[in-house]
C-alpha cells in the first residue's frame, strides 16, 4: 500500500507541476480545499435517513466516491507538503484511540 500511496503522491506532484499549480498548493490552501471537498461529500447525505445513507443507488454511490477521491487527493497533497507519513500517522492515532476508548470489560446491558 505504501508504494501505491507514494506513486499516487508523485502523480499528484506531476499533475500540479504540469499545470503550474505548485505556487497555489500551500498547506493552508490545501487544507481549505480539503474542507470544501469534505463539505461536498457531506452534502450527498444531508437529508437522508440513516437507512438511506447505507443503501445508495449506484449513481449516487459513484458521486460519493468521486467526492471521497477529492478529499483523499487533497489530504495526500497536504501530507506531502508537510512531510507527514499518513499511514504512520494513522497507525499512531489508532494506538491513541485504543488507549482513549478501551474495550469495556463488562459490556453495557
Amino acid at each position: 500500500m505504501a508504494t501505491d500511496l507514494q506513486r499516487l503522491t508523485q502523480d499528484l506532484r506531476d499533475f500540479a507541476e504540469a499545470r503550474d499549480w505548485e505556487p497555489f498548493h500551500s498547506p493552508k490552501n490545501l487544507a481549505s480545499a480539503l474542507s470544501v471537498e469534505a463539505a461536498e461529500l457531506l452534502e450527498h447525505f444531508q437529508w437522508l435517513t440513516e437507512a438511506q445513507s447505507r443503501s445508495l443507488d449506484p449513481e449516487k454511490r459513484d458521486e460519493v466516491g468521486a467526492e471521497m477521491a477529492d478529499v483523499f487527493l487533497y489530504l495526500l497533497q497536504l501530507a506531502d507538503k508537510l512531510h507527514i507519513d499518513l499511514v504512520d500517522a494513522a497507525r499512531r492515532k489508532m494506538v491513541v484511540n485504543a488507549q482513549k476508548y478501551p474495550v469495556p470489560v463488562d459490556p453495557p446491558a
